[in-house]
């Protein structure tokens, strides 16, 4: 998977097998955010962290064509989170999904990422509707999805979780 995106200020492209995307993951699957909000993943190595790219994230690629996607700065390559399309147990069709490491937030960074996502998803990929889940505490995601046009739609408890979410929708209109 060779794809990109860019926007003014970033460019987003798919994970790589490598020691640096790894490095980078256990990064973000360990920031203090990505616990609270989304939660402990249990990855504490570098060799756990290739283990969840390739189950997770090149499954994906490979099964539907699309995952998350590593956000990377434009003008000096850092690497400050993932945002991407998730196609989840429990939901009818794929959803969006974003996550940066601390020091990134609160820049817009989220917000250009995800609008980017969504337009590859429609103009590219071609999907209508899409959803997206937020744990209730998590105010700044629900404010982001409604910057993007998502609508609150009730609650989710996907399977295998005991946490209900709150679960947005975009018809894409």
């Amino acid at each position: 998977m060779t794809m990109v995106i860019q926007t003014e200020r970033l460019r987003l492209r798919p994970l790589r097998d490598d020691a640096a995307d790894a490095a980078a993951m256990l990064e973000l699957l360990n920031d203090p955010g990505f616990h609270q909000y989304i939660g402990d993943r249990g990855v504490r190595t570098l060799e756990q962290a290739r283990d969840y790219l390739r189950n997770h994230t090149f499954s994906s690629y490979a099964t539907h064509g699309f995952g998350m996607y590593a956000i990377e700065r434009r003008s000096d390559g850092a690497w400050l989170g993932n945002a991407g399309l998730v196609r989840r147990d429990g939901l009818p069709c794929a959803d969006l999904g974003y996550a940066l490491l601390g020091a990134y937030t609160g820049q817009g960074y989220a917000l250009e990422a995800a609008r980017a996502v969504l337009d590859y998803a429609r103009n590219t990929l071609g999907l209508g509707e899409l959803r997206a889940v937020v744990s209730p505490d998590n105010t700044r995601s629900v404010a982001l999805l409604e910057k993007l046009g998502f609508r609150g739609d009730g609650t989710v408890l996907l399977p295998g979780k005991d946490e209900p979410l709150l679960l947005f929708v975009n018809a894409g209109n």
